[in-house]
């Protein structure tokens, strides 16, 4: 049985203190005044209301196992004594495993919304049906949690599916469900073109960003952007050739780009190229940091590399393999079709066992 040892037991004493102060201001005549602090108190007050259960449970547990060794003098009670030291000690352990969960650093970002951009990659024309397959895959899992989509910007290719896609998912919790879908995406399948049926190998690039709150979240020195009107190209009858609507957006200190054209308006497409924008710079800046982190500490899971492959899906063998975690599937008819829970499950454990480690590490 491990106890628990005296830093983790000062942090959960100081937290009695802060859930009374979180409640004095959420019962505070202006509590609602600002409704996104109201919603922030709110969640801690649900966080420390579970922690401080959960350490309860465990100082009980706790209590009752020195009662038991106390007990053990008594030769006449010593069998049950050690009966109910052992119910106790298990007590005390899953209660430990259930806080040290609780208590692992949090992603800041887990609670927003994303921006998810699918680049069609090797394969050709097939990259880019697969590229549109995976975005079908993402809606569906979407409507399923019933989250709001929206396509920013879609760049379609001529044999159906996208070249680039970015569409924002908005909703409970979005980036912490979606945020290990990040890096290379491989199918092989035989493809609608291919007469001799040999199979082939494409593959597609996913990023899926946080998004900033506002951009002013990020600091976008509007002196550093360049900004291009141009004509839309593709469907759009007359008006694709008359007006200037289309917008490309430069950084220049990174020469990240961020272009819309899906919208009549100019500004609708200028507004849209700017929460690109903002993403992708938030977005680098994460990466950035899990590079640091990385540097000391190998993440299997969220290491933020791009280039690395993590996912095939073998459509002849109908098989869905995840290869950060060796995990293989055989319902990849059922995954493509939005079915993501069990996959998306077994990434968040595998995370989550990645920080229990490093916590053990630390100790």
């Amino acid at each position: 049985m491990d106890a628990m040892n005296d830093s983790m037991r000062a942090r959960l004493e100081r937290l009695e203190p802060r859930l009374a102060e979180v409640n004095a201001r959420l019962s505070g005549p202006d509590a609602a005044r600002d409704l996104t602090e109201f919603r922030r108190l709110t969640r801690e007050h649900a966080e420390l209301t579970q922690l401080l259960e959960r350490f309860e449970a465990y100082l009980h547990a706790e209590a009752d196992l020195a009662t038991a060794r106390q007990m053990r003098d008594d030769p006449e009670m010593r069998e049950f004594a050690d009966s109910e030291a052992g119910a106790a000690g298990a007590r005390m352990a899953a209660e430990l495993d259930k806080l040290q969960r609780l208590l692992l650093p949090r992603d800041p970002n887990d609670e927003r919304d994303v921006l998810l951009e699918i680049r069609a990659g090797t394969g050709g024309d097939e990259s880019a049906l697969f590229a549109g397959d995976l975005l079908r895959m993402y809606l569906r899992y979407a409507e399923r949690t019933r989250w709001q989509t929206e396509i920013l910007s879609a760049n379609a290719s001529e044999l159906g599916g996208y070249r680039e896609v970015i569409v924002r998912i908005a909703g409970d919790a979005v980036y912490s469900r979606l945020k290990f879908e990040s890096g290379g995406h491989r199918v092989q399948r035989v493809p609608e073109t291919e007469a001799q049926g040999r199979i082939h190998t494409s593959a597609c690039t996913v990023a899926v960003m946080a998004e900033a709150d506002e951009v002013g979240e990020i600091d976008i020195d509007p002196s550093e952007l360049r900004i291009d009107v141009f004509r839309a190209s593709g469907a759009g009858g007359q008006h694709v050739n008359k007006t200037e609507s289309a917008v490309r957006i430069t950084h220049l200190p990174t020469g990240l780009v961020a272009e819309c054209q899906d919208d009549r308006s100019q500004h609708r497409n200028r507004d849209r190229a700017m929460k690109v924008l903002a993403a992708r710079l938030k977005d680098r800046q994460m990466r950035e940091a899990q590079a640091r982190e990385a540097a000391h500490r190998k993440s299997l899971i969220g290491s933020g590399d791009r280039s690395e492959r993590i996912r095939t899906y073998n459509f002849p063998q109908g098989r869905i393999t995840d290869h950060r975690i060796n995990l293989t599937l055989y319902k990849l008819q059922q995954v493509v079709d939005g079915d993501l829970d069990e996959l998306l499950d077994a990434l968040a454990t595998a995370h989550q066992a990645e920080l229990l480690q490093a916590l053990a590490e630390a100790a």
